[in-house]
């Protein structure tokens, strides 16, 4: 019931606010020429994070399990018509996350290390005045990033891998807190080097396979995009019909490409800006982000699980990849299973270290040295993987909807306030 009123709240303004700033910005998120231009554009500060890399690591934390687990929930308890509010509130929320990156650069400090470091957390204090409401900001991160986002990416792994082989939970935890620890012992330059070179490797991968099966089922595509819309606009009741479609399509499709809770900021704000040519590139090149995940990843996965009949699939403890896994089996035969592993792996694997890198960020804005305190949440971190590993889908999903609720809740107060700062950025280009 919580869930449902605090996304009641969050699907209404990013609704609102997505076409307040679509119509505001001139409709920038269709400005797709400046988007791939602005990959292009180099980076005058030579010890910084480069702006690929800070797109890389941005869509390591976005192409996750909900680009592929989430899907198949929101299609398995919304219904077909969720895709098409993923869709809607997807292009709506692009405006929000080019509102929210360029307020990043704009607040953006720099830790001890000289790495540049930002965030919702840091233009609610800084932009807003509002210390508390960006303490209470960082501190839900930490929480939901730390012990949510990274538990639920673990435990779609466990859930891929039991498909294949007998193997206890707590091994598989144990195994990926010591791969995660050795790539996180090297902060946050190593993390974006390794997200650079495997997202688009298995961005490539996923949708090449995806691109063969869907061409291989070309004929069932008309049928399955018009049901899609159909059923996005079914009254059968208030809580399944066209409401509960919509907020569950809207949290799956902000889950999975995070456009207007502010997470994306934190990552690209760790790029450091010298000029307004600069900071508009990196709000156009997040923007591409938000694209690739919802209408490539996410979409691709849709097409596949439309393709599969898995409605009348009755699952315990239900996380999302049993029915992907089947959805490709289907498809692939027993290589489909292989297939989806692979993937779910790699995906997961770097959206924990991007999600990581979220919890890090945010400690550091409460600690300006937090060398023993970083120490500490590598340990909750391994901690949590280990959990996420043994424990029910159901709660970890329902914690995580909760908080990033809350976290677009904030986000969205702060755009609103502070949106004049990004108006003067464009006026003044």
């Amino acid at each position: 019931m919580l869930n449902r009123i605090i996304w009641l709240i969050a699907t209404s303004l990013i609704i609102m606010r997505g076409l307040y700033f679509s119509f505001k910005l001139k409709f920038i998120q269709f400005r797709f020429i400046k988007m791939f231009k602005s990959l292009f554009i180099k980076n005058k500060e030579k010890e910084t994070i480069k702006p690929f890399e800070s797109l890389m690591m941005v869509l390591a934390g976005r192409i996750g399990v909900g680009s592929i687990a989430g899907i198949a929930i929101s299609i398995y308890y919304g219904g077909v018509g969720s895709i098409f509010w993923m869709w809607v509130s997807s292009l709506l929320a692009t405006s929000l996350t080019f509102v929210e990156t360029i307020l990043g650069m704009l607040y953006q400090k720099k830790d001890t290390n000289s790495i540049s470091k930002g965030g919702p957390s840091y233009y609610i204090k800084y932009g807003l005045s509002n210390k508390l409401l960006g303490n209470i900001y960082a501190f839900i991160i930490i929480l939901t990033d730390i012990f949510g986002f990274i538990s639920i990416q673990t435990n779609t792994i466990t859930h891929s891998i039991q498909k294949i082989i007998n193997i206890d939970s707590k091994i598989i935890g144990i195994i990926l807190s010591i791969l995660v620890i050795i790539i996180i012992i090297g902060g946050v330059k190593r993390i974006a080097r390794f997200s650079s070179k495997m997202v688009p490797i298995m961005t490539l991968l996923y949708l090449f396979v995806c691109l063969i099966i869907i061409v291989i089922n070309i004929d069932k595509l008309p049928h399955i995009f018009i049901t899609i819309f159909k059923s996005a606009f079914e009254f059968k009741s208030i809580s399944g019909g066209i409401l509960g479609s919509m907020i569950i399509g809207i949290q799956r499709g902000i889950f999975s490409n995070e456009a207007g809770i502010g997470t994306g900021a934190i990552a690209s704000a760790a790029t450091k800006t010298t000029s307004k040519e600069e900071q508009l590139a990196q709000g156009y090149t997040q923007m591409l982000g938000v694209y690739i995940t919802t209408f490539l990843i996410c979409t691709s996965t849709a097409l596949i699980l439309l393709t599969t009949n898995i409605s009348n699939l009755n699952i315990n403890n239900l996380n999302g990849i049993e029915l992907v896994q089947i959805a490709f089996t289907n498809h692939l035969g027993i290589i489909g299973n292989y297939f989806v592993f692979l993937i779910i792996f790699l995906f997961a694997f770097t959206t924990i270290l991007s999600s990581y890198y979220n919890g890090e960020s945010s400690l550091k804005y409460f600690i300006e040295n937090p060398k023993k305190t970083l120490k500490i949440l590598k340990i909750f971190t391994c901690i949590s993987i280990v959990i996420g590993a043994v424990s029910n889908s159901n709660i970890i999903w329902n914690f995580i909807d909760i908080f990033v609720g809350i976290l677009a809740i904030i986000n969205i107060y702060a755009l609103i306030k502070l949106k004049n700062d990004v108006i003067n950025i464009l006026n003044k280009k």
